[in-house]
């Protein structure tokens, strides 16, 4: 006989008649879908946005170094149109930083399924590669370099200028109030880039991917949490909004 087919469609029977389970089956099977699409997603931007939260670094250091350096050109300057396009250059910088590694590292045979980390970081991840591709170790170790190197050059010749036109400030108050709208920038930056030295600049794999785990529970889960609180506590209105909930918490205990 010929090799005929004749079925045009095919009709999916699912996994049970009855409608109620049919529901229950179906949200259930569907939560875990988006979980576990939200979860890998998760995975990918964690390293796409780490590699852009260095580069949004540099232009609030240079935002500062216009608003104390020349701050009668920071309106003129500082623009929403400039703000957008710096921001944009910065997402756009810190994905080709970062695509070129995960291609790479997507491609590699992996000999184990067990990876000694919370989530999937360049560097847990190689423990399990069967065998690491020296250019790739070269690649990510020039792009890295180059996007620290860069970030830091700039921010440090920003703060430089601070710095130098801070002293120059008569005033003392005016040299306070100067210096307070740069510090929880300067916090922020010292906790980045200390957190990416340990994370990044060590020896070799083993122990490092276990001292890693420590490192990284402080640098994504700690960090961002203090992160509001090291920009709104140097705003006048967030300390009063903070000391009148103190007052009405210990006005609720005593009474």
């Amino acid at each position: 006989m010929a090799n005929q087919t004749i079925v045009t469609e095919f009709f999916l029977q699912g996994l049970t008649d009855t409608k109620e389970l049919q529901e229950a089956v179906f949200l259930l099977l569907l939560l875990a879908f988006l979980v576990t699409i939200s979860g890998n997603l998760l995975d990918f931007f964690h390293v796409f946005l780490e590699a852009t939260e260095f580069l949004l670094l540099t232009p609030k250091a240079c935002d500062h170094y216009i608003a104390i350096c020349q701050p009668l050109c920071y309106l003129s300057v500082m623009s929403n149109r400039v703000c957008t396009r710096l921001i944009l250059t910065c997402w756009l910088a810190g994905f080709s930083f970062i695509i070129v590694p995960v291609i790479l590292t997507s491609h590699l045979p992996l000999c184990n399924t067990h990876i000694n980390h919370f989530f999937c970081n360049y560097m847990p991840l190689m423990e399990v590669v069967c065998s690491r591709p020296q250019v790739l170790e070269v690649v990510a170790f020039t792009l890295a370099i180059e996007a620290l190197v860069s970030t830091v050059l700039l921010i440090t010749i920003s703060y430089v200028q601070i710095i130098q036109t801070i002293v120059r400030i008569p005033s003392v108050q005016e040299r306070r109030k100067a210096f307070s709208t740069s510090s929880s920038h300067i916090i922020v930056i010292t906790r980045c880039y200390d957190s990416c030295f340990f994370m990044y600049v060590k020896p070799s794999l083993g122990k490092g991917v276990d001292f890693n785990k420590g490192v990284s529970v402080i640098n994504t889960i700690i960090a961002p949490l203090l992160n509001p609180f090291i920009y709104t506590l140097r705003n006048q209105q967030v300390k009063e909004v903070v000391k009148n909930l103190i007052r009405k918490m210990a006005w609720i205990q005593n009474k």
